[in-house]
């Protein structure tokens, strides 16, 4: 469980974030959504510890994740699983080697254990016989599996999403989005994703924040959100029914 109380964050004299609070639970997809510039991606670097906060608490199963020092941070960090946006694999290296990456950073393994979690983290997202191609030989959405086996790899226990559809066609993000609930169940991760893919919030949203300039203006689930009096909230799901229209009238 994480638990995020009263968070605030200022640059250069402007508040991106007011007073946040909000509870993410373990086995869910826990969603937090809001338009580009709303702040949920400023909330999600601070979840993780890549931003300080001006004010509030961020707590990891109860323990202060914020008061902790860089070396009590860092063994949190082990158990974190990161799905960054444009997947981030390392052109440089193999599917192997981008997988076996925070294995070799944060484990004692043989090189024989590492290979075995590599190969069984490829397996579960349905990635075979690709260990030695390189990120540019990949499809979008086979390099978004390979992230996610990537991000699994430690076995961890906080799984953190920004915007893993991105870029993605929509039978592609059905498959990611289908993935990254799967995984969340089985390893009983605690997971946060951010998005504004209206698609994933109906298959997803267990659980939902929606962020609008930074401030906190709905919390519910799937099932609650269409349901909602929140002015701010129906504006959004409009808008991205109308994106969506449009996008699909063009192809």
């Amino acid at each position: 469980m994480i638990r995020a109380e009263h968070i605030s964050k200022s640059f250069d004299g402007r508040e991106v974030l007011k007073d946040i609070s909000a509870v993410f639970e373990p086995g869910k997809t826990n969603l937090i959504i809001g338009k580009s510039g709303s702040g949920k991606t400023v909330f999600l670097k601070r979840l993780v510890g890549l931003l300080d906060v001006d004010e509030g608490k961020i707590f990891y199963n109860d323990v202060l994740f914020n008061g902790l020092d860089f070396k009590a941070k860092k063994e949190i960090r082990k158990e974190m699983g990161m799905l960054f946006q444009g997947s981030a694999l390392f052109d440089s290296m193999t599917v192997e080697e981008n997988v076996m990456f925070p294995l070799e950073m944060f484990t004692n393994m043989s090189g024989e254990e590492k290979r075995d979690r590599v190969n069984f983290c490829l397996e579960r997202v349905d990635i075979i016989n690709s260990n030695h191609l390189f990120p540019s030989e990949l499809s979008g959405g086979m390099k978004k599996r390979v992230a996610i086996a990537r991000a699994i790899a430690l076995k961890p226990r906080f799984l953190f999403c920004d915007e893993p559809n991105s870029g993605l066609d929509p039978k592609t993000s059905i498959v990611i989005d289908d993935l990254i609930r799967e995984i969340t169940v089985e390893l009983n991760m605690t997971t946060i994703v951010n998005t504004h893919d209206m698609n994933s919030v109906m298959e997803n949203g267990e659980k939902i924040i929606f962020i609008e300039e930074g401030e906190k203006c709905w919390e519910g689930n799937r099932d609650e959100i269409l349901k909602s009096d929140c002015k701010l909230l129906n504006e959004f799901v409009f808008a991205n029914a109308l994106a969506k229209q449009l996008k699909d009238s063009l192809k």
